[in-house]
């Protein structure tokens, strides 16, 4: 029914909204994987990480070459997001993969991710002024250095949420993410927290990613042409993102995933029960072939 054209065009969308307005990767494209294209939710999950993890990642070297990223927040954050992502594959592969409720955890913990990340979008430069009122700039470099010190158990603790919610809806490393880097360290450059953020979503989305294509749930196929269109549309939103109104596309973004989340937590997508036909049919093939 879908094509590559239209793969490609759901990626240069996605591709166009993370070059304007810096998110929207992950919960963007899942959604319309699962709405608009009617793919099965854990095909839709799995293959967006390995995206997500793919098109993060040039934008990790730019933030590298910089000097951008603190890495003590990123080695705990992924001390705890890389063992809670294992765990949480292990138990969808091994206990959730064969249950009816399948499709209805997977969707339902989709929608609450993406309710928070829209809420947090929509609300993120009032979250950042409140904070930033409390910014010294004095202790900026003492904060960075006393990290891996003082603040150990909150990061892996975040980290590994992060790790069980991002491995489950393949939504939270960017925006949710971010906002929870800001409430932590709130001394800390906001260009910062991005470039720390970024660096982490792409090793917890390619860990993630890894262990979704171990269990079968990655569409190569859909990765592939998803990536043609989403690369080259990220490079021109950025180019063109100082013209255009970042901030109202944001907000209207912002709403669309909090309006889609509220979407999957009350309609989540359920396994199609048996037929009973089909029961009937396959009981007298049974007896058919013991005669």
């Amino acid at each position: 029914m879908f094509g590559p054209l239209e793969f490609i065009l759901a990626g240069v969308l996605v591709g166009f909204c993370v070059g304007i307005t810096g998110v929207g990767g992950g919960s963007l494209m899942t959604p319309i994987l699962i709405s608009l294209f009617r793919i099965e939710p854990h095909i839709a999950i799995g293959t967006d990480l390995l995206y997500a993890a793919i098109s993060k990642f040039c934008g990790s070297l730019v933030h590298a070459k910089k000097l951008n990223i603190v890495w003590p927040i990123v080695i705990w954050l992924a001390i705890g997001s890389i063992p809670a992502s294992f765990a949480t594959s292990w138990v969808l592969e091994h206990y959730l993969s064969q249950s009816t409720y399948y499709k209805t955890v997977l969707t339902m913990v989709l929608g609450f991710m993406l309710t928070l990340t829209g809420i947090s979008i929509i609300f993120r430069s009032r979250i950042e002024k409140l904070f930033s009122k409390i910014r010294k700039k004095d202790q900026v470099e003492l904060t960075t250095q006393q990290i891996a010190q003082t603040k150990r158990v909150p990061i892996v603790i975040m980290g590994i949420i992060l790790g069980i919610f991002v491995t489950l809806s393949s939504v939270g490393a960017g925006a949710f993410g971010i906002m929870a880097l800001v409430i932590m360290f709130p001394n800390l450059p906001m260009i910062r927290i991005i470039g720390s953020d970024v660096v982490h979503a792409v090793l917890l989305t390619f860990v993630a990613g890894l262990s979704h294509m171990s269990a079968g749930n990655v569409d190569f196929h859909l990765l592939m042409w998803l990536l043609v269109g989403s690369i080259p549309a990220i490079i021109i939103g950025t180019l063109i993102s100082s013209r255009l109104p970042e901030k109202i596309i944001r907000k209207v973004l912002g709403i669309t995933l909090f309006a889609l989340g509220v979407n999957f937590i009350i309609h989540p997508v359920k396994a199609k029960p048996i037929e009973t036909s089909s029961i009937t049919q396959t009981i007298s093939a049974e007896k058919t072939t013991t005669k």
